[in-house]
């Protein structure tokens, strides 16, 4: 785990930025095979969730931060500094001979000055709050996504279906010819905060719960994703979980 520069409170090209950060194991794992990174003065927020057992899923969640920050660095837009992510696994797990492809997800953030960029690829979420209002950015890259969005599942039957793990895009899995990298932009305004967490958080928080804890304008941004992992640990903790959130003072 690296989170970058530990800064509660920087500038972003003028905009005063404020973030709080966490991973867990969660209660039935022993390995922690989610990541992530933080940086104010870059811009840069990300979270990555690893998957392929054997500890190979925390290499790939590695691999994909450590490309996405250098790429980034070197001023590479989002979307394509996580391709190179993709193709950098790709190239790791057939030098390794891994009999089977470890894989991540991963939600990204940039912010510069009043505007923001998300994008991501798996099912590990980007949410925005505004005007007392929660709205999720991103779109699940997975099977009961694409049920839902056929009609034939609800919101509320896809967090219970027996297959709702399954994702139909990660990296050092999907080919990157068929990579779908998604991303959306938007206005930061004063008040406003991202929300960039892992599977293991909204596997057992729902929406709502969500909701509640960034409505505490009272609290600190590390407070609130405290009071999430919390939240997470006591509805059953069956993933690592790893929440950052980005406030916009």
């Amino acid at each position: 785990m690296y989170t970058g520069k530990d800064i509660p409170v920087s500038y972003n090209q003028g905009t005063m930025i404020e973030f709080g950060h966490i991973t867990h194991v969660g209660l039935r794992r022993e390995l922690n095979e989610d990541t992530y990174y933080g940086d104010s003065e870059l811009g840069l927020w990300l979270v990555a969730d690893g998957m392929g057992g054997h500890a190979c899923g925390e290499v790939a969640s590695a691999l994909a931060r450590e490309t996405i920050v250098r790429e980034i660095r070197d001023g590479t837009p989002l979307a394509q500094a996580i391709r190179i992510a993709d193709e950098e696994i790709i190239r790791t797990s057939r030098r390794r001979n891994d009999t089977l492809p470890m894989g991540t997800t991963v939600v990204a953030a940039r912010v510069h000055g009043n505007r923001f960029e998300v994008a991501w690829v798996g099912d590990s979420r980007a949410y925005l709050w505004r005007d007392g209002q929660l709205a999720q950015l991103s779109q699940d890259h997975s099977y009961v996504q694409e049920l839902i969005a056929q009609g034939a599942l609800t919101s509320e039957q896809a967090r219970s279906h027996p297959h709702r793990n399954v994702v139909t895009q990660a990296l050092g899995v999907t080919d990157p010819r068929h990579l779908n990298v998604e991303t959306m932009t938007g206005d930061l305004r004063p008040g406003m905060q991202l929300l960039l967490c892992s599977d293991g958080l909204t596997e057992e928080v729902d929406d709502s719960g969500i909701a509640e804890t960034l409505s505490h304008n009272d609290c600190s941004a590390q407070e609130c994703v405290d009071t999430l992992i919390a939240a997470a640990l006591d509805g059953g903790g069956s993933d690592n979980v790893t929440a950052i959130l980005v406030r916009c003072q």
